[in-house]
């Protein structure tokens, strides 16, 4: 299964980014053969609809699910059309990304079923 994970940096070994459509890269880790490699997120300065670029490149990329602090609803929307599973790791931004894929292996990371918040409109942070 294809794992992706928000993160700052670009190791599996850096922090986790519990900010979806902003965080500046994403880890996409193969649990199977346990390969990861990073990619930039290019939504991470975009004026608007960064959750659904965001979700978009996740698709591409080939990953089943994302581990994310927060979905709004149109990322919430986009990764549901794309079969993408979502997770939540709320409140572990101390944890490096290889952490949280250990919590979401061992079952202690919940599956998001809605979105998450109201989202967010126009640019800034």
């Amino acid at each position: 299964m294809k794992i992706a994970i928000s993160i700052s940096g670009n190791t599996i070994n850096d922090p986790f980014d519990p900010r979806f459509g902003r965080t500046s890269t994403f880890c996409i880790i193969d649990t199977e053969s346990e390969e990861w490699e990073t990619y930039e997120n290019p939504a991470f300065s975009a004026s608007g609809g960064a959750g659904v670029q965001a979700s978009q490149i996740i698709a591409e990329k080939g990953a089943e699910a994302i581990i994310s602090g927060a979905f709004g609803p149109k990322a919430f929307d986009t990764l549901s059309a794309a079969k993408i599973e979502m997770y939540t790791a709320s409140g572990n931004e101390g944890f490096a990304a290889q952490d949280v894929l250990e919590m979401f292996k061992n079952g202690q990371l919940p599956k998001t079923e809605s979105a998450s918040h109201g989202g967010h409109h126009g640019g800034g942070r």
